[in-house]
């Protein structure tokens, strides 16, 4: 099976902006609160349909039911593609959130999964502020008061992003991306996520959002603490190609690659996505080819032949790898 373009999936919301156009090559529309684009996805009607090829209008809900072995590897299969692969535009704050574990979404929400998730910081404005994890010695209890007494950020570990930082968020961590960032997310396929605090938004009816408090304190994990940025391991660094691991969980893993000139994919006989961060590049195997620039994403299967990518240009090439487990 050749690797896999889709259509993305372009989603509006209140903090959004016009950045997936401006810097990543997203169609838009005349709005200013794009906010999502959901690259692959196969999430209820939520579908990721096939770009072009002999796979053209699939759904990917289609290819992993019609197509298990080719695209997870033989003998494999699922009933739902495990991952949900984003690019966010935060043109103003998110709402301060958790999200459930497997076992606390199932009970929530029958057939929903939980939500352990990963950020790679695009671009970070000036003044841009993730806010990730609690602070440290911040119990149930001292949150709860926070809660009640409008003090939610005090409670926060405020952290200054820049590009090229990752943040691992396991189920249960509180978070919330900041204004100004742009952010590649790899995701459990879930869309089930609960408020805390909404910073006091409301509408222009004057209508606040819906907030989640008993739902969260069930999910929040008090012994987590505060997130700081992965440190990069170095996997292999030569001609020109260097490899770091960002993230290695049970529900993915998260390969960043620098290239200046030319490198192979390899087939391993696991399902992956590449997403393209900085750069143009040719993928190409055999019978397909694929221009890769900044916010191009492409599946790639685990029946997948050998890839050659080829930088376009004088620049190196930088892009990801998230592998499915």
């Amino acid at each position: 099976m050749e690797p896999i373009l889709f259509q993305p999936l372009i989603k509006q919301a209140r903090w959004g902006g016009r950045k997936l156009g401006q810097q990543l090559g997203k169609t838009l529309g005349d709005a200013t609160d794009y906010a999502e684009s959901w690259e692959i996805c196969d999430h209820g009607d939520d579908q990721s349909i096939v770009a072009d090829g002999p796979l053209s209008g699939k759904k990917l809900a289609e290819l992993v039911k019609d197509h298990a072995d080719e695209l997870f590897g033989h003998g494999r299969s699922a009933s739902q593609f495990p991952l949900l692969i984003k690019y966010l535009d935060c043109n103003d704050t998110l709402s301060v959130q958790v999200h459930p574990d497997d076992e606390l979404a199932e009970q929530f929400m029958p057939g929903e999964n939980g939500k352990t998730e990963a950020w790679v910081v695009i671009d970070a404005e000036p003044g841009s502020c993730i806010y990730a994890g609690l602070k440290a010695g911040i119990d149930r209890a001292a949150f709860r008061q926070a809660v009640e007494c409008d003090q939610v950020a005090e409670c926060l570990n405020l952290v200054t992003p820049r590009a090229g930082d990752c943040f691992f968020i396991p189920a249960g961590t509180v978070h919330a991306l900041g204004r100004g960032v742009l952010v590649a997310e790899i995701q459990q396929s879930s869309d089930l996520t609960f408020r805390i605090h909404d910073w006091n938004w409301v509408d222009a009816e004057g209508n606040p959002r819906q907030l989640h408090l008993e739902e969260s304190f069930r999910c929040i994990d008090f012994d987590a603490g505060p997130v700081s940025p992965v440190t990069p391991a170095i996997l292999a660094e030569e001609g020109g190609t260097r490899r770091e691991q960002l993230v290695k969980s049970s529900f993915f893993g998260i390969e960043r690659v620098q290239t200046s000139g030319n490198c192979v994919l390899s087939p391993t006989g696991q399902c992956r996505i590449f997403m393209t961060l900085r750069g143009s590049l040719l993928l190409e195997t055999e019978k397909t080819g694929i221009d890769c620039n900044p916010g191009t994403t492409v599946l790639i299967p685990a029946a997948s032949p050998e890839i050659r990518l080829h930088t376009r240009s004088d620049e190196s090439g930088e892009f990801l790898l998230a592998s499915v487990p």
